[in-house]
């Protein structure tokens, strides 16, 4: 199985015994002072899912509810056992999907690569991609029976913020903030100070798809990321959600040393003793 699979291929594999389709959706809601709230996708799954698809809970049992950090890593050992609940094994294969923009699954594909696990795969374009070509949907409720994820620590996929920092006055590692032109020329923020990390190349998530919701193709990806592949990468944006994407694509591409600052700008820019840039015209 690839890592990035079609509708058509899902809709062909859907029985299989091994694969399991998890829904890894959550809901970002405007707010009225210009930020944003988000929420489980859960009430979203209830509504309607890919038939047989469990719902993995960014929101809930994929993070550490004790941290100030959304979106926070849980330990290992939780993130696997929380995978078990949901029937995802040892042998098993998994396809995710989202509502929006796949960066939702991509983190989830990232989590699982750092406990080891690669037998997952992202559904190009999501549910929008699958809805829009008549394929059926679901409102039954799901339940797998559970079953064992080992865990086999891969730390070296996640940066914490003094990897970063270092990196800063280091040229042999790149730092790739994924956030949208205006958050990181600083023109716009939603965090506590507006700006990048000095020294990172923007390479906004979503501009790695097309106007269909689904990834460009290889050709266009490479033109946008032209980097050393065997050169450290750190992504990061605003949680580690859009970066998750960028790692998920620079993997696939071929780069062997990605790894996702997972609390982000979140956790960098509550600090006002470390450095931030903004662009000046």
């Amino acid at each position: 199985m690839d890592t990035l699979v079609t509708t058509e291929w899902l809709s062909e594999h859907l029985d299989d015994p091994d694969l399991l389709v998890l829904d890894c959706s959550v809901c970002t809601l405007p707010q009225d002072d210009g930020g944003f709230k988000n929420i489980s996708g859960r009430a979203q799954y209830d509504e309607g899912h890919i038939p047989g698809a469990g719902f993995a809970d960014l929101k809930g049992e994929l993070a550490d509810s004790n941290s100030p950090i959304e979106f926070a890593l849980p330990t290992p050992e939780q993130f696997c056992n929380a995978m078990g609940a949901l029937g995802v094994g040892d042998g098993s294969r998994v396809v995710l999907y989202d509502t929006e923009y796949s960066a939702w699954a991509a983190r989830v594909w990232w989590m699982l690569r750092w406990v080891g696990f690669d037998g997952a795969a992202i559904l190009d374009g999501g549910l929008k991609a699958w809805t829009a070509e008549g394929r059926p949907v679901s409102t039954e409720a799901v339940n797998r029976p559970a079953k064992h994820l080992t865990p086999s620590l891969r730390p070296q996929l996640i940066a914490d913020r003094d990897e970063v920092f270092a990196a800063i006055d280091d040229p042999a590692v790149e730092l790739i903030d994924t956030l949208p032109g205006p958050y990181y020329r600083g023109e716009l923020t939603i965090y506590d100070r507006p700006g990048h990390i000095p020294g990172a190349l923007n390479i906004s998530g979503m501009d790695l798809l097309d106007e269909s919701g689904h990834y460009r193709s290889d050709n266009e990806l490479v033109s946008l990321h032209h980097g050393d592949p065997n050169a450290r990468v750190i992504t990061y944006c605003g949680g580690g959600i859009m970066a998750s994407s960028n790692a998920f694509i620079l993997t696939r591409l071929g780069d062997t040393n990605v790894a996702v600052y997972t609390a982000s700008l979140q956790e960098w820019a509550s600090d006002p003793a470390i450095p931030m840039v903004v662009e000046t015209s």
